[in-house]
């Protein structure tokens, strides 16, 4: 049998690694059959870190990659795999609550098993959702205790039939007490130890605050602490917690009896140091902790264990296997501690039940069990449950990459035009273009984070500040000398730029960009109702909705909002026709904001002739523009005019971006996919599939050239049209999400 596995890996410093690694190496290689069993790992990346794998692993994904999960899928499909075996803990995994990992199992075309890690007992509504698509997935879910089988069937309605409980395996590793204490220099010791990574849930100092009448006692009783600070505590909140107890022990007069030790530690180092303890303890601070690796090894060790009765705890400890203490309870703990040391044989007695419990959970036992589960699976031959086919695949997108972007702004702005994938200095910045930079990164950002985003941010909203006059409008032009080459700017780069500011408002990354963006966008206000321009009011309409999400109760904005939509409504009445289904006489440029700004006004506004308009229009729009098959833009060599013949070229990256965000709206809005399908083909105009089937992206410069023309592809790679094609992007990944969360939605 050949087994595929899915999960964080060493030298990645992760429980879950080291569960995977020791899974991996009980399974593969000769069993107690005599069958030889192959098998290869998947590891997961985190955080933009990359490892030196180990020759097992053949590939690794990074973590907020959507497109590496779906190329492990592949892999896995085409390596000969009889089952695969995924181990599943929130925060491993891309995407909102892990969603990332659902589209590699939708495509897995082999019998899955799924270790969950962690089961939740009142899971968000998005949590629940990823959980139950994963064990629906799943031709067997494993967990690790009674109470995680009882939650999967009371809180995630998991057949009983799928559920296999198999206990958390041990190391087969053993130490004799006397020369483990002798060789970390504690013979003459009582020593207490809880390991594993430290946070705030960990309750060491429940521990400490119960140290003091101990060490009264029994002077020469140490507490060991070892672990390192869990990664994402580091990120969010430094090293505060360990600092905290240290001043606690402090205060406590506890110095000589406490050992920090900033490490994370093999396998046989740490089974040293559980050889080496007495009593071992794990203060959790909370009872929803379904499975403790930790709790696990010092049972499988031979420990006399302490815990608070957290759900993995309250079970495990059971049948005189450890003694149980309430959650922060010092004074229970004290109580505990005193009567163990007070009568050693009670603790002869926990370490041999603990010693003989752990005999039968040794990894190779362990093992054994999840390979017949494996052998039964495969045998059964199942049919696999992928899901629904995937109408958006971004495996086929090139790179989400921002190097064009890059190369085209400095510390004043985005340059407006490009010498093929060279800034043209010469053109200087306009605020059509920082605006459109200003939304693309905010998007990227909320995003996956990106740090190159972040710090191109405050450039092109800076450039928004430094345009906006006295009286709420903005100037358009700047030189690259920093000379403002209009008094004015237009309509159009008005609207554009609430668009941006709006998205802001409802996006912010931080407070100063939160406070900066409002500052401007209200100044523009007092200008909202006096546009003239379709499209500028149809771009602040957008603006307007996408600052609404955030601030649903702004009264006065619900009515500027009303008042601009009204208008777009009377010009599509004063022109439509039974043939003609438009605002304007003609089809001229960034048509499909029109439509889009109605649809984002009826969220807000819940009139059905807002609505109706919205949708009428914009599948006039697609009669004309998709009627090939593939997106075929109206080009603005002469546009088109009613009853004329269409411009074909001249097409423009705008127009394209327009359509994929109308059909993204569409599908927000009335959650119909045959709206995905249609912003897929949209966005593939990019990528080739357009009237002279060639790609405008640059795969060598990561820009977008700037329009398709009679002799061909204008190779020019301004600003316009490489933020149009970057949007798009982000959109049709955007779009990929949601249709993932929609099928994991309980029907």
């Amino acid at each position: 049998m050949k087994i595929a596995f899915i999960g964080t890996y060493p030298p990645r410093e992760c429980g879950i690694g080291t569960f995977t690694q020791n899974l991996y190496d009980s399974m593969v290689g000769i069993d107690s059959s005599g069958n030889i069993n192959q098998g290869f790992v998947i590891a997961i990346d985190d955080n933009g870190l990359h490892y030196e794998y180990p020759k097992e692993v053949k590939l690794s994904i990074r973590q907020e990659e959507q497109t590496d999960y779906l190329e492990a899928a592949n892999v896995i499909n085409l390596s000969g795999a009889d089952v695969c075996v995924l181990e599943h803990e929130f925060g491993i995994f891309g995407g909102q609550n892990g969603i990332y990992i659902l589209p590699l199992l939708y495509r897995l075309k082999i019998p899955l098993i799924v270790t969950l890690h962690t089961v939740l007992k009142t899971p968000s509504y998005n949590q629940k959702a990823v959980m139950t698509e994963i064990c629906k997935i799943a031709q067997s879910v494993v967990v690790m205790s009674q109470t995680a089988v009882d939650m999967l069937s009371e809180v995630y309605h998991v057949p009983a039939g799928k559920i296999a409980q198999i206990a958390h395996g041990v190391p087969d590793i053993q130490f004799d007490q006397l020369l483990a204490k002798k060789e970390f220099k504690l013979s003459s010791k009582q020593v207490l130890l809880t390991f594993g990574f430290i946070g705030r849930n960990k309750g060491i100092e429940t521990v400490l605050k119960a140290l003091p009448a101990v060490v009264e006692k029994y002077p020469q009783l140490v507490y060991i602490v070892l672990g390192k600070t869990h990664p994402n505590v580091i990120r969010h909140a430094g090293e505060e917690y360990r600092v905290y107890l240290a001043g606690l022990v402090k205060q406590l007069g506890i110095e000589r009896h406490v050992v920090f030790l900033n490490e994370f530690i093999g396998q046989a180092e740490l089974f040293k140091y559980l050889s080496a303890s007495d009593i071992y303890i794990t203060p959790y601070t909370s009872e929803a902790q379904i499975t403790s690796g930790t709790l696990s090894y010092a049972i499988g060790a031979g420990n006399a264990v302490i815990s608070t009765p957290y759900w993995h705890a309250a079970e495990l400890l059971g049948g005189g296997r450890g003694r149980l203490f309430n959650f922060y309870d010092s004074s229970a703990l004290t109580e505990i501690l005193l009567d163990l040391l007070d009568h050693p044989e009670q603790m002869r007695e926990l370490r041999k039940n603990a010693f003989d419990y752990g005999r039968e959970i040794i990894w190779p036992r362990i093992g054994e069990k999840y390979l017949e589960l494996a052998g039964q699976i495969a045998e059964a031959g199942l049919d696999i449950a992928t899901g629904d086919e995937m109408i958006l695949d971004p495996l086929t997108l090139p790179p989400f990459l921002l190097d064009h972007v890059q190369r085209l702004t400095d510390d004043t702005g985005i340059i407006q035009h490009a010498k093929y994938g060279i800034p043209n200095l010469k053109e200087g910045y306009c605020l059509d273009d920082n605006a459109r930079a200003l939304l693309m990164v905010l998007m990227t950002y909320k995003r996956n984070k990106h740090p190159l985003a972040l710090k191109l941010s405050p450039t092109y909203l800076s450039y928004v500040n430094y345009m906006q006059t006295q009286n709420g409008m903005f100037r358009n032009f700047l030189s690259f000398n920093r000379n403002f080459l209009d008094e004015v700017g237009s309509e159009d780069s008005f609207g554009r730029a609430i668009w941006s500011l709006g998205y802001l408002l409802g996006n912010a990354p931080n407070d100063a960009y939160y406070q900066t963006g409002r500052e401007i966008f209200f100044d523009a206000v007092p200008n909202f109702t006096s546009l003239k321009s379709i499209r500028s009011i149809a771009n602040t309409i957008v603006g307007l909705c996408h600052y609404l999400k955030s601030n649903p109760s702004d009264e006065g904005m619900i009515k500027i909002l009303k008042i601009l939509t009204d208008r777009l409504i009377n010009d599509y009445d004063m022109h439509k026709s039974d043939d003609w289904r438009w605002f304007e006489s003609l089809l001229a440029y960034d048509n499909a904001f029109l439509p889009l700004a109605l649809l984002h006004a009826a969220e807000f506004l819940h009139d059905d002739r807002i609505l109706e308009v919205a949708l009428e229009s914009m599948d006039f729009l697609s009669e004309i523009t998709l009627r090939n098959g593939y997106l075929s833009v109206v080009g603005n060599e002469n546009w088109y005019t009613r009853d004329q013949e269409q411009s074909m070229f001249a097409q423009q990256p705008l127009d394209a971006l327009a359509m994929v965000l109308m059909f993204h709206q569409a599908f927000r809005l009335t959650k119909d996919q045959a709206y995905i399908q249609k912003l897929y083909t949209c966005f593939m105009w990019f990528l080739g599939e357009n009237d002279l089937r060639v790609s405008l992206y640059d795969f060598e410069t990561k820009g977008c050239c700037d329009g398709l023309e009679s002799s061909g592809v204008n190779r020019n790679q301004g600003a316009e049209s490489t933020l149009a094609y970057l949007i798009s992007h982000l959109s049709v990944l955007e779009a990929f999400e949601e249709i993932i969360k929609m099928e994991a939605e309980p029907a």
